[in-house]
């Protein structure tokens, strides 16, 4: 399932996500009512139970699903329907909404594979609906990734737990060093505050014994606070996590349509597109947009001449270090220049002199997972993006997501809202500016990091974004329905899809 492919998550019709995103950054006598109106997009039915049971949670291995009036042959360009069936334990029909399936129809001969649409009637039973984009062959998939009780444990967590996950600052002067736990919030009278002169970003570390808070120099990841019970950790347990639902559906038959051509009508890919529902599947490895006319760079020379005299900045996390890491390895003139920092946080540098190309890779700002670095080095997205001149050939591309999924949501809209800000700045003064959004991608599985975290916080990031001329690139989609396992860092044909759809909104035919 992709993001906003839950019924109970769609987002409100185009304009009035337009208002929204205007409202998104106005002043803070607004600023409440807006977060109240995103928040709404990302209801999720509430545990109707006052207690949570492991023999009451949707069991993976006793729910059952079949397709609905299945017929020997189908033609491209239909629908199927497969109804969902949620059953506990005990093998006793659900009677209430809230479990997070995903769903995908794929081939394993052709390599093929996309994402269907989820419908929530609330009773225990679900509606997935599949596009059929392919001639052949081609099998329903349904997981279960979260029991409604373990969403239930998850929200509750994310909300009264921020600091399940800290961090460690490193305070060190004239041979003294001592080390303190920080995160976005520490509890305490003596607290070091750090407040980004930019962006108004604050970090805060217990204050040094012996040291001042001006000589906090290094940061790191610090570890993990257990914040779930006996109970709460069947309902996460990995035995009833991520599984299939058996079934004993066979394979469906489905024909070309000679009038049926998915992609005739498509565009050039060009900013501002709105992923569609699906935005695309695999077919033979390769990714089909259903969005715009994607293309497909299978040599170096191809990405190498579409970044010709290209000035490239991309703030965000490890899957976005991902797309760095494979262009420098896919175009061999493409040359990392060592800048003595660490590899995790960045910034990384490289560049092709005969081409022009420059392409940098740095972390967002603070909360951050990472080894131990240099502050100084932390900078926030931000506060780079509004220090980009912007223009016809710079390209900036932008993910935060993935260490935001243990803060409250009120956290992360506020960082979306500065981001948003610089990026309307950004396009204001360079409009010709390509920005190019990724979006979150599956493969967490715990309270520390879960798909159905990440896809609440994806479904905000697409509301801030709508109506602006940015690009969001779905790589929720395109990890869904892909035959490699999860992963929240995906394969090397995953990898390599994303960045051509990348390259295919750089170099539009």
């Amino acid at each position: 399932m992709r993001i906003g492919l839950y019924e109970k998550c769609q987002p409100p019709q185009p304009n009035n996500i337009l208002a929204l995103s205007d409202q998104f950054i106005s002043n803070d006598l607004n600023q409440q009512q807006s977060n109240t109106e995103l928040l709404n997009l990302i209801q999720w039915p509430d545990n109707p139970l006052k207690e949570l049971q492991y023999s009451n949670s949707t069991s993976p291995k006793q729910s059952q699903y079949h397709i609905v009036n299945k017929r020997a042959k189908y033609k491209v360009g239909e629908t199927l329907e497969v109804l969902i069936m949620a059953k506990d334990h005990m093998a006793r029909p659900k009677t209430y909404g809230g479990d997070y399936f995903r769903v995908k129809l794929h081939s394993p001969k052709f390599k093929a594979g996309v994402t269907g649409h989820v419908k929530d009637y609330r009773n225990g039973s679900y509606l997935a609906t599949f596009l059929l984009p392919w001639p052949g062959e081609a099998q329903v998939n349904i997981r279960l990734i979260h029991s409604s009780e373990a969403v239930s444990v998850l929200k509750d967590k994310r909300e009264k737990h921020p600091d399940k996950v800290f961090f460690h600052g490193y305070f060190e002067s004239n041979g003294v060093s001592e080390v303190k736990e920080c995160n976005l919030k520490v509890s305490g009278e003596n607290v070091c505050e750090y407040k980004d002169p930019v962006t108004g970003e604050i970090w805060q570390c217990v204050k040094p014994q012996k040291l001042p808070c001006d000589t906090w120099i290094y940061h790191s990841m610090g570890s993990f606070r257990q914040v779930t019970n006996a109970v709460e950790n069947t309902l996460l347990n990995r035995s009833v996590t991520n599984q299939d639902i058996p079934s004993t559906e066979s394979p469906i038959n489905i024909e070309a349509q000679s009038t049926i051509n998915l992609t005739s009508s498509l565009s050039v890919c060009k900013t501002g597109q709105e992923p569609t529902q699906p935005s695309g599947y695999y077919y033979n490895d390769q990714w089909i947009s259903l969005v715009c006319m994607g293309q497909h760079f299978p040599q170096p020379d191809d990405a190498r001449a579409c970044l010709r005299g290209k000035d490239i900045y991309m703030f965000g996390d490890s899957t976005l270090r991902q797309w760095f890491e494979y262009l420098e390895k896919f175009i061999p003139s493409l040359k990392r220049i060592d800048l003595h920092l660490n590899y995790q946080s960045g910034p990384l540098l490289a560049v092709d002199l005969d081409y022009g190309i420059v392409m940098r890779w740095r972390a967002h700002g603070l909360p951050l997972r990472t080894t131990k670095t240099l502050t100084s080095n932390l900078h926030y997205e931000a506060a780079h993006i509004s220090g980009i001149g912007g223009g016809p050939y710079t390209v900036v591309v932008i993910t935060l997501w993935a260490h935001f999924t243990t803060y409250p949501v009120d956290v992360y809209l506020q960082r979306l809202a500065r981001v948003r800000k610089a990026v309307a700045s950004l396009l204001f003064r360079s409009p010709q500016t390509t920005i190019l959004i990724k979006s979150a991608n599956t493969g967490y599985k715990t309270i520390y990091g879960s798909d159905w975290l990440s896809l609440q916080l994806d479904i905000l990031m697409r509301a801030a974004f709508k109506g602006m001329a940015v690009t969001v690139l779905d790589a929720w989609d395109m990890t869904s329905c892909h035959y490699l396992p999860d992963n929240i860092h995906p394969g090397p044909p995953v990898v390599r899809n994303e960045v051509d759809l990348m390259l295919s909104y750089i170099c539009p035919k």
